[in-house]
């Protein structure tokens, strides 16, 4: 049958399927070729002179032979040694435990005398106080420290906010202004007590530490310091005088006013009541001092 000449079907050549690894081109050029071709060709050529394998001569195997066995014998002398010494290492770890043991109770007890004798001077000045110092030795001793008190008077409770954070520098409101970190300072401690001191109060202690005309109330990183000992919160204020008219005078006062500021701007938890017997312990040292006036001598 007689016809046009039929076209043979175009046949497509399917595309080859891409690597799952096409988009990583980098990664597998290193796995494909971990060896650069300057130590491929060194190590084929090194091949290809006879330079690979084991030693030839006589002369250098015995000198590779003699190589290992020096080296096993280090590596045995070593352990050995490492072996014998350890009881002798832990011996010693052992005496230096029982050593630390030892200083740290000895430590310890010093620290237990040192306050007994603290406690007896304490008692011994409070006696020599009562003893010399006539009809207002007790008033003396209430306004110096030196004697425990009860009576009317207030409890402040001051506490840092509920989401108090420490700032980077340890300061919990930085010199260029307050942050809202909500933590108490002691600079704040500082302006409670004197509003208290100067709205009536006749003793005023924090946290059990009764204050005196000679404490400081410092700073040591995040910490509040009174006279050195270490406090933290809830700082509760304890001031013995006339309570209702102490907390009125108090929170009227520019220290109560701060104390409220920071209670509203930084979220400082604060609360304030009068009570009806408050107890304040005797400071932990007194220092006692003297004075004599001075005799003006007479001119000629």
């Amino acid at each position: 049958m007689c016809g046009m000449p039929q076209q043979p079907p175009v046949r497509s050549t399917p595309a080859r399927p891409a690597r799952p690894d096409a988009s990583m081109s980098l990664i597998t050029n290193v796995m494909d070729h971990s060896l650069d071709d300057g130590y491929a060709e060194a190590a084929a050529r090194k091949k290809a002179d006879g330079d690979g394998g084991m030693p030839k001569t006589l002369r250098a195997r015995l000198g590779l032979a003699v190589g290992l066995v020096l080296a096993a014998l280090i590596v045995t002398v070593g352990a050995a040694q490492a072996r014998v010494a350890a009881p002798v290492v832990a011996k010693e770890r052992e005496e230096l435990i029982d050593r630390i043991d030892q200083e740290t109770g000895a430590a310890e007890k010093l620290e237990d005398r040192v306050d007994e004798l603290r406690a007896d001077v304490s008692a011994r000045q409070r006696d020599a106080l009562r003893d010399s110092g006539g009809d207002g030795s007790a008033l003396v001793g209430i306004l110096s420290g030196a004697v425990a008190v009860h009576g009317p008077g207030v409890r402040l409770v001051v506490d840092d906010a509920k989401d108090a954070s420490a700032s980077g520098d340890g300061d919990p409101r930085s010199t260029s202004g307050f942050s809202d970190t909500g933590r108490v300072r002691d600079r704040d401690m500082q302006r409670i007590v004197n509003g208290l001191w100067e709205s009536g109060a006749e003793a005023v202690s924090i946290n059990g530490q009764r204050l005196t005309a000679l404490s400081a109330i410092r700073a040591a990183g995040d910490a509040i310091l009174v006279d050195n000992k270490p406090l933290v919160p809830p700082y509760t204020v304890l001031a013995v005088g006339d309570g209702g008219q102490l907390s009125d005078r108090f929170q009227n006062s520019a220290d109560g006013l701060y104390l409220h500021a920071l209670q509203e701007n930084y979220g400082i938890r604060t609360g304030i009541s009068a009570q009806d017997d408050v107890r304040l312990p005797a400071a932990t040292s007194v220092s006692v001092r003297t004075a004599q006036p001075i005799t003006e001598k007479g001119t000629s």
